[in-house]
């Protein structure tokens, strides 16, 4: 076993009085996995800073990151921590290639984090200036963002997949979804890249759609930006199929670009 330092030690006890919850073993799992050293300091930091003061239990565990519930100094907030030990770049590797934004970074993998965890606050602060629906973004530090929680309390609102609504419901927020990847593609000059009912979380009480999750985002000059945009609307044309909605993908595809097309 490696034996922690006294300031690693320290940055423990901080961590224990921002009362990180640590119930059973799985969540000794995920502390080992996600608060490394380097996460600690940053976590430390931003409770220095005033931008958490305590930090709660863990909302969502993703591929690459981990959102938990944290109590800001007036309201709740969603901390997302991109895992700098365990993380890999397979998931990542296809949005950065040919991505301008990383163009001038090194290719180590706490850069490449930094990067992207700095990449996801500038896409979701975009997406929010042309009016989507989305988590507004707070601080971010190293590998950790901070951002608007969504949802009641401190209960996160359920993912389009976890809902159950009519099929009269899902023309609407279909219609409004796809409302907000014309915003995103034609005035933030971006493509979500990984949009699916397992990245857009819905209000119950007034159906209205978030997109999260926009940390592989890309802008237009990405070779790929179409391919995404392809798949994005494959992907909530196939989710939406169930409730009888079956428009043309290539027709979708033409209404959303047409304005960039005739630039």
């Amino acid at each position: 076993m490696v034996k922690k330092s006294k300031d690693i030690r320290k940055l423990d006890t901080d961590v224990d009085k921002l009362r990180i919850r640590r119930k059973d073993s799985e969540d000794l799992k995920v502390k080992e996995n996600v608060f490394d050293e380097a996460t600690l300091k940053a976590l430390y930091d931003l409770a220095r800073k005033g931008v958490i003061e305590s930090l709660g239990g863990s909302i969502s565990t993703g591929k690459e990151a981990n959102v938990f519930l944290a109590e800001g100094k007036d309201k709740n907030v969603a901390l997302k921590i991109y895992r700098i030990s365990s993380s890999t770049f397979n998931s990542m590797d296809e949005y950065i290639r040919g991505d301008p934004r990383f163009s001038n970074i090194r290719h180590k993998k706490k850069d490449i984090i930094y990067a992207w965890t700095k990449k996801e606050y500038r896409n979701l602060m975009r997406a929010r200036e042309c009016g989507i629906a989305a988590p507004r973004p707070i601080h971010t530090h190293k590998n950790i963002l901070a951002m608007e929680f969504i949802g009641e309390g401190d209960k996160p609102y359920p993912l389009l997949k976890e809902v159950k609504i009519s099929e009269q419901s899902a023309q609407t927020i279909f219609e409004t979804i796809i409302h907000y990847i014309k915003i995103l593609y034609n005035e933030a000059k971006l493509v979500h890249g990984d949009l699916s009912e397992y990245n857009i979380l819905l209000d119950p009480s007034t159906l209205e759609p978030y997109l999260i999750d926009m940390g592989q985002s890309v802008t237009l000059e990405h070779p790929s930006a179409n391919e995404f945009l392809k798949r994005d609307i494959k992907n909530l044309v196939r989710h939406f199929k169930k409730y009888g909605i079956q428009p043309d993908e290539e027709e979708l595809l033409r209404i959303i670009t047409e304005k960039q097309r005739n630039k």
